[in-house]
């Protein structure tokens, strides 16, 4: 897959004062990208778009370079106590996205360029905790692989916790662009994980992102490295010939993986699942997709944020979930499995 490459660009001014936003800028003059200024990253006029679908289109095309006002770090349980905030939303686009709902009708690529006052803060929680270990998710609403070549903060995260004995990074992707972080100094500290799916699904939601082999074969890469692995295989949808799809998915993760990491894999595994506000969104931007969201093959339920969405049934839940671990344990009999929802 080709790299992400933005259609136009805007700057907050001060962002030009750091080291990263001018080498960001320097990057993308290079590059030809369309340049513009902006009073606030998180206020960007100027993104076109007539219609909902064209605004998001474009919006996934535009980046921004900001400048993080608020160097508080949000919690990320339970699977790590703070979140990271090295960029936010990403250039793919699936049709299922939670971020479609949650970021707005314009959901741009924000990158921020005080990644030193970042982790400076990242060093004082770890400092309040120790010598308890300290996790951070660094993907909790991005997915920060497509503008590394661009930014670097990713690389410079990962080698800041393989020097801390108390701090742990993790973070996510669907992408596959990981040469550039293969030498970099984690320590085994970071823990690289991969969102994958069925061949099937990537291809018929999943716009914009690599292959199902292409990931595989990066998480091989990764997996040479050194680097701690997990996959997030998600989100899982029941259709025929469900199972047969995925279990097509753990051929190839046999073949790329090799002997030595499987004593500590990580696999978690999320349902399909909507609320009628993300299926008003999703419909508005894919009007022809064909996203399983009839609510009558649905139960309703109640999430913990207070809010209800609509799942599988207990029934097939239950055979989802047996089959999934089963295939799990069938190829990666040590691998920890850390939730199925």
């Amino acid at each position: 897959m080709l790299p992400f490459v933005p259609k136009r660009a805007f700057f907050e001014p001060q962002a030009l004062e750091y080291p990263v936003g001018k080498k960001i800028y320097d990057r993308l003059t290079d590059m030809g990208v369309e340049i513009a200024m902006t009073g606030s990253h998180n206020r960007v006029t100027g993104i076109p778009g007539k219609t909902t679908g064209e605004a998001f289109r474009e919006a996934k095309r535009t980046l921004v370079v900001g400048v993080r006002k608020t160097t508080d770090f949000a919690s990320c349980k339970p699977s790590a106590h703070y979140q990271l905030p090295l960029n936010t939303s990403c250039p793919s686009m699936c049709e299922y996205c939670y971020l479609a709902t949650t970021l707005g009708r314009k959901p741009y690529l924000r990158v921020y360029v005080n990644i030193d006052e970042v982790l400076e803060q990242a060093q004082k929680y770890i400092k309040e905790r120790e010598p308890e270990i300290t996790f951070f998710e660094g993907a909790a609403t991005s997915d920060p692989i497509p503008t590394e070549y661009i930014t670097g903060v990713l690389r410079q995260a990962i080698e800041f916790f393989g020097a801390h004995e108390f701090g742990r990074f993790r973070f996510v992707t669907k992408h596959s662009s990981v040469d550039s972080l293969l030498d970099a100094k984690h320590n085994g500290h970071t823990r690289f994980r991969f969102s994958l799916n069925a061949a099937s699904v990537i291809t018929r939601y999943e716009h914009a992102t690599p292959s199902m082999e292409e990931r595989v074969e990066a998480a091989g890469k990764v997996a040479q490295a050194g680097y701690p692995v997990g996959f997030i295989v998600a989100p899982v949808f029941y259709y025929p010939q469900w199972q047969e799809d995925y279990r097509q998915l753990f051929i190839a993760l046999d073949r790329q993986l090799p002997s030595h990491v499987r004593k500590d894999l990580s696999f978690e595994f999320i349902t399909h699942r909507y609320t009628t506000r993300a299926k008003g969104h999703i419909t508005d931007i894919f009007p022809a997709t064909t996203l399983p969201m009839d609510e009558e093959h649905r139960k309703f339920k109640y999430g913990q944020f207070g809010y209800g969405k609509y799942v599988y049934d207990k029934d097939i839940m239950t055979e989802m979930k047996t089959a999934m671990l089963n295939t799990t344990v069938e190829f990666f009999p040590n691998a920890k499995t850390e939730y199925f929802v």
